[in-house]
């Protein structure tokens, strides 16, 4: 998992990578951080304000910032976003309803100037669930295919089986190294 990226980007020079992990309350932020961790998901309850995790792996520092997504917290969001490495965005697949408003969220986020260029990572998950719409539907709807200001990613994924996570790790891992050449 994510102690494999660490240890591919060992060689490099940057000691810290800041990712903010943001999206809707109840799209899997949490149960996806924990997954990244190698921690325990069976029992999530809801961010009230945020979780940071850190790995340390020959001398590389990855800050993971979980921030809730609540409808109260999200204008705190912003706050958060200086100095940021890469955007990972969680949306839940399944909550149909909440694609409209999710992607709204996003196009703000995207558009914040801390944020200019920084790679987007967007997973799409619950894809273990029946009612789960497809990662290109996701993308189509969020209008990725427009953001020619940064590199992007939609992954699909199961937080809660891990399915899918890995590779937008993978994909982490070559946004860093592409950065460093």
């Amino acid at each position: 998992g994510l102690l494999s990226v660490i240890r591919r980007l060992k060689g490099s020079r940057e000691q810290e990578l800041r990712i903010v992990l943001l999206g809707l309350d109840n799209a899997g932020k949490t149960t996806l951080l924990k997954r990244l961790a190698s921690e325990e998901v069976s029992t999530i309850t809801p961010t009230q304000g945020f979780n940071i995790k850190s790995v340390q792996s020959h001398g590389f520092k990855l800050n993971v910032w979980d921030i809730g997504g609540q409808r109260s917290i999200r204008p705190y969001w912003r706050k958060y976003l200086g100095n940021t490495d890469l955007l990972i965005y969680v949306i839940d697949s399944a909550d149909q309803k909440r694609f409209e408003e999710t992607g709204q969220e996003l196009a703000e986020l995207t558009g914040e100037e801390s944020l200019l260029g920084v790679p987007l990572l967007v997973f799409a998950n619950k894809q273990d669930l029946v009612t789960a719409a497809p990662a290109a539907e996701i993308a189509e709807g969020l209008s990725l295919h427009t953001y020619r200001d940064r590199e992007w990613q939609i992954q699909p994924c199961s937080a809660l089986s891990g399915e899918g996570v890995q590779d937008g790790m993978n994909w982490i891992s070559s946004q860093i190294m592409n950065r460093k050449k």
